[in-house]
């Protein structure tokens, strides 16, 4: 018999810049991730002897973030020596995924209380320093057609006929919408500040976001993939699939791609039973879950078949929807998931995202559902969709419901 999978409580971190003058980039990941699960702790009076697991994304598990480094979260938080952890890996969905991972557990009736989210410092282990055959084999790249994602979003953004100014434009209201949700305290319930071994706080909330960002400075900014595409062949590459282009434009730039921060996020799922049990009141419930894998070669276009997938799942339509989140990996991504759903802007990434706030990889999924919940809640509406691209073509999405 299946259970509800109920969401009790979903935090994180502030986001920062995630090189070596960020603000967080003093606090080691382990510390990163026991802040919150100390957070959730003190929140909710938690025994933690009645969590069954922790399940934490984490995309560069090498490092200050290898060796599990969930079971060593969850140690350095001081919880019960009773409690195990996982990492798990799926690229940029690694969060969300261990949020699915979570509530199907608790929905399979083998488990009650879980923690899942995840935790990436990138300012000190960077982006891509944990290898793997899709970037570093050359005989499997070459056979599986590879380019990078700035490729393949910048071949979405050509394909479609969306100019360097409409990417622009998405960034820029980005910034606008991620600047005023920030300074109205939309933010405020779910970001758990960031403190030292003294208690002193290290960061309040998200620094990263440009709220002074104007259409002249971004439309300033270089393109960044251009080189890689015309100079090192990788634009030749994409075209021997799609080869009714006879040239990709190059629209991507730091402006409107996602931001490299350092940042973690834990959500608290659990059944019914763990609620009465420890007199935790249900905030919202996980509904569905999908994922997928689209096209290998330009990788981003997997979120919208989620999303649909994830609808079927759920017995819903899109008009049973109230908000969707996208990760803004880059910006073709959000137009192109707009398409693909026939969704307005309006109801979509409501308070921002990635090309303002930044992507902590690993974390990113659990963050998109604590943003979500408190927005769901904060206007009184029943379901969110989350959907985000991820490497090697995948996409992957969940539907929550206020409770």
């Amino acid at each position: 018999m299946t259970h509800q999978a109920f969401i009790y409580d979903a935090v994180r971190t502030p986001r920062s810049k995630g090189k070596k003058d960020g603000s967080l980039h003093e606090v080691k990941p382990v510390d990163l991730g026991a802040g919150l699960l100390t957070a959730l702790q003190k929140r909710h009076d938690l025994d933690t002897r009645y969590v069954d697991d922790v399940i934490m994304g984490c995309t560069t598990p090498v490092a200050e973030q290898g060796g599990v480094i969930t079971k060593m979260i969850v140690q350095n938080a001081g919880w019960d020596e009773s409690v195990p952890g996982l990492q798990l890996d799926r690229f940029c969905a690694s969060g969300l995924e261990a949020v699915n991972s979570a509530a199907q557990k608790v929905a399979s009736g083998w488990e009650d209380l879980i923690v899942a989210g995840g935790v990436e410092c990138m300012s000190r282990v960077p982006m891509g320093s944990s290898g793997g055959p899709m970037t570093g084999d050359p005989a499997l790249q070459f056979k599986s057609g590879f380019a990078p994602q700035g490729i393949g979003a910048d071949t979405i953004a050509t394909l479609e006929g969306w100019s360097r100014e409409d990417m622009d434009a998405l960034a820029l209201e980005s910034q606008r919408r991620a600047a005023h949700a920030r300074d109205s305290g939309y933010f405020a319930e779910s970001v758990i500040p960031v403190k030292d071994v003294n208690g002193i706080t290290i960061l309040a909330q998200d620094d990263f976001i440009k709220p002074h960002t104007t259409a002249e400075d971004l439309a300033d900014l270089r393109p960044s993939f251009e080189q890689m595409g015309t100079q090192l062949g990788f634009d030749e590459v994409v075209m021997r699939k799609y080869n009714t282009l006879d040239r990709i434009n190059h629209v991507h730039t730091p402006g409107n791609s996602s931001g490299i921060v350092d940042g973690a996020s834990a959500v608290l799922i659990g059944s019914e039973k763990a609620g009465k049990d420890l007199g935790l009141a249900p905030r919202g419930r996980i509904l569905a879950t999908a994922v997928l894998a689209t096209d290998p070669v330009i990788m981003l276009v997997g979120p919208g078949p989620a999303a649909k997938r994830c609808l079927d799942k759920a017995g819903l339509k899109k008009s049973d929807i109230d908000l969707w989140e996208i990760n803004e990996a880059f910006a073709a991504v959000v137009a192109r998931y707009m398409k693909d759903l026939d969704i307005s802007h309006d109801v979509t990434n409501v308070c921002g995202g990635a090309m303002a706030l930044g992507h902590p990889l690993g974390a990113t999924g659990g963050m998109l559902v604590s943003t979500m919940l408190d927005e769901l809640e904060r206007r009184q509406l029943k379901r969110a969709m989350l959907s985000l691209c991820v490497g090697g073509g995948m996409g992957i999405s969940t539907i929550i419901e206020r409770v």
